[in-house]
């Protein structure tokens, strides 16, 4: 499986969008800042958009194709799947 998905902050004004295939793995590197990144800086720790690929390349064919989305329709994306903008972080733990 491979993942692409959406960080943002405490008071959702920054959005990094990534892909990987380990997305609990990941996620908690972010929020753990255990690599030096741009999501450490802006303390994006926050998941609250993910999408499931079986297939790498379509994965990363997304993330390319949302990372040149406006930030509304990014917005509005998220808000679809994730009304209330809660961290998804606990719920893909499980």
């Amino acid at each position: 499986m491979s993942f692409v998905y959406i960080l943002t902050n405490a008071t959702n004004q920054v959005l990094y969008i990534g892909v990987m295939n380990n997305l609990v793995r990941r996620v908690y590197e972010h929020r753990t800042k255990i690599v030096p990144c741009f999501t450490e800086r802006y303390h994006l720790n926050k998941l609250v958009y993910y999408e499931c690929y079986t297939d790498i390349v379509q994965a990363i064919e997304r993330e390319k194709v949302l990372k040149f989305w406006k930030r509304a329709w990014k917005k509005r994306l998220i808000s679809k799947f994730n009304p209330v903008w809660k961290d998804l972080y606990t719920e893909i733990c499980l």
